[in-house]
């Protein structure tokens, strides 16, 4: 298993991974807040952890939806808080043009499930040497997240992880397949499980997406069972007014809780 670094954290050798924040960054205050909480968890616990908000959700439901502060004020946002926090960060870039600008900031750059497929996307984040996060698409199958890794490695970047956040099953719902992380763990990638995603209700709302919030702490500990490098969720402290993504988010309450129960977990599993 190939060991992906991102920053002082490293995903692949054996340990547990958080990769965590709100959907979307809401303002620099919130941002702020929500990474220190969650640094202060994961270090009481001992567990590795990324700090992830997006600047700009490019594919939300409505056209009126909040998208986040756009590149410039939430890159800026996240390299205050990568450097006065001292944590890793993490976003997603739509754009292969984005790539660059957010390379110099991010430590991982992460590629939407939507737009695993997109070559020049691909490439472009490639090329910046980072280490890039592709999320497998709801379309795709794991074995098929080969060829897309290829399209990184054109580049000369090796440093690539792959996540799972479920797969589209009928209309407006998703299903967690917990096979994938062990076929796309074949590839030789660290894999990762997008808990709150796979719980996500794309569009059920009508105009926005809804979610299964409740069965996230049983997904997050059958994954950690069945095996995986690092965990995605997204978290907020107020779930229910969350700018994005409320429904499939976990409450900051209930992490620590859970994130103990799930290094138990990973303990016995290995």
């Amino acid at each position: 298993m190939q060991t992906v670094s991102v920053g002082d954290v490293h995903i692949g050798r054996g340990d547990l991974v958080l990769i965590a924040g709100p959907c979307v960054i809401e303002s620099r205050e919130h941002a702020r807040f929500m990474a220190e909480t969650l640094r202060d968890i994961t270090a009481r616990i001992d567990v590795g952890f990324i700090f992830k908000a997006s600047f700009d959700k490019a594919n939300r439901t409505s056209i009126d939806a909040y998208r986040g502060p756009g590149i410039e004020e939430g890159l800026d946002i996240l390299k205050e808080i990568k450097f006065s926090l001292k944590i890793p960060v993490t976003a997603d870039i739509h754009l292969p043009q984005q790539a660059a600008a957010a390379a110099c900031v991010l430590d991982l750059i992460q590629i939407p499930a939507f737009l695993c497929r997109q070559t020049d996307l691909l490439v472009a984040a490639g090329l910046t040497g980072q280490p890039v996060n592709i999320k497998k698409g709801q379309f795709m199958a794991p074995w098929d997240m080969a060829n897309v890794i290829k399209k990184i490695e054109s580049t000369a970047n090796s440093q690539v992880m792959l996540t799972e956040r479920g797969v589209s099953l009928g209309y407006n719902n998703l299903v967690c397949d917990l096979r994938s992380l062990a076929i796309m763990r074949k590839i030789g990638k660290p894999v990762v499980l997008d808990v709150t995603h796979s719980l996500q209700l794309p569009g059920g709302k009508g105009d926005a997406s809804g979610g299964n919030r409740e069965y996230i702490p049983n997904l997050a500990r059958a994954g950690v069972a069945f095996g995986l490098d690092a965990l995605f969720m997204e978290v907020h402290d107020y779930p229910d007014n969350a700018l994005s993504d409320g429904p499939n988010s976990l409450n900051i309450s209930d992490l620590e809780v859970l994130l103990r129960q799930l290094r138990q977990i990973h303990e016995v599993v290995g």
